[in-house]
């Protein structure tokens, strides 16, 4: 006689066979555990090596395809860097759109005297963070007053009176 009776498979693997609709049988049950190998615990394989956790994360940032969006933010974060202390007091990285990173700075005057400068920080960003994608670098004065408002804004000059 087979000894396929289910006292001798554990009453939990059991329950699981029989609401499987299987029939819980000691011999399979004791075959699939002796069978079963787990790579993952064995010490001395591949892999087991321990790493440091700025490696465990750049590799997750690679995987995930964040490098990019992270050199960007680089750029931004260390902005006195790559443009010195002087420039930086006066100017900011205001948006980064389709490889092009536009700046703001204090005064017209500066943003002029930046446009000069166009290549060198060009060179420099591309060359500290070459992941961020920075194709082409704008320079736009302080924000001035529009009086345009809503979408049917009339176009021409607009109001020349104001300040008189």
């Amino acid at each position: 006689m087979m000894d396929d009776t289910p006292e001798q498979v554990p009453e939990t693997v059991a329950t699981y066979l029989r609401l499987r609709g299987l029939k819980p049988s000691s011999k399979s049950w004791r075959r699939r555990r002796r069978v079963r190998t787990d790579d993952e615990n064995q010490p001395f394989t591949a892999g087991r090596d321990p790493r440091g956790v700025g490696d465990v994360l750049t590799e997750l940032t690679r995987q995930a395809g964040w490098e990019g969006q992270l050199a960007r933010e680089d750029v931004v974060r260390t902005w006195a860097e790559v443009a010195g202390a002087d420039t930086a007091e006066r100017t900011r990285p205001v948006s980064f759109h389709e490889g092009t990173l536009t700046i703001q700075a204090d005064s017209t005057a500066w943003a002029k005297q930046l446009q000069l400068m166009r290549s060198q920080i060009l060179t420099e960003i591309v060359r500290r963070y070459p992941e961020a994608g920075v194709v082409a670098v704008r320079f736009i004065g302080p924000d001035v007053p529009s009086w345009k408002w809503g979408t049917r804004a009339v176009p021409g000059r607009g109001p020349r009176d104001t300040y008189g």
